[in-house]
């Protein structure tokens, strides 16, 4: 059983909005914004409803908790999602000043990573493979159903 206020009860969170994502034929990523034990912003990527290359989960979170808090700023804060940050993404939490970074499934592929950890900004702490193989399972499942 997943204890309230932990890594993986928030990524599980997470992991709901990326099953609302999947079911709505966006790639299933989601994310949560978290301050003082409290979603403040829950979502995930919806791309392909706005027509918007930039809406991913995590950009659309910042947006939401921004409002929320009324700050651009969110060094309180941290964010879970499913899956690791692009570096369009990265770059945005690097100016939003998030607090942690926590994700479920690298992105070989498209991840911040690739370019390194300099992406994000120099306080935000990062913890990575929560619900690991969840995240990604949902991934190879959704890709498997375009194919």
């Amino acid at each position: 059983m997943l204890s309230v206020y932990s890594d993986e009860f928030f990524m599980k969170q997470a992991l709901n909005e990326a099953t609302k994502a999947s079911e709505e034929g966006e790639v299933p990523v989601g994310a949560v914004i978290v301050v003082q034990n409290t979603i403040i912003s829950r979502t995930h990527n919806l791309t392909e409803r706005l027509n918007d290359v930039t809406a991913h989960a995590e950009i659309m979170a910042i947006t939401s908790a921004a409002s929320h808090m009324g700050s651009k700023y969110l060094p309180q804060c941290t964010i879970y999602v499913t899956l690791e940050p692009c570096p369009m993404c990265a770059a945005a939490l690097h100016w939003a000043q998030i607090g942690r970074l926590v994700y479920g499934a690298e992105d070989e592929k498209n991840g911040y990573m690739r370019f390194g950890s300099h992406m994000l900004h120099p306080k935000t702490q990062v913890a990575f493979g929560v619900q690991e193989t969840e995240c990604r399972e949902i991934m190879q499942q959704f890709f498997q159903r375009l194919r």
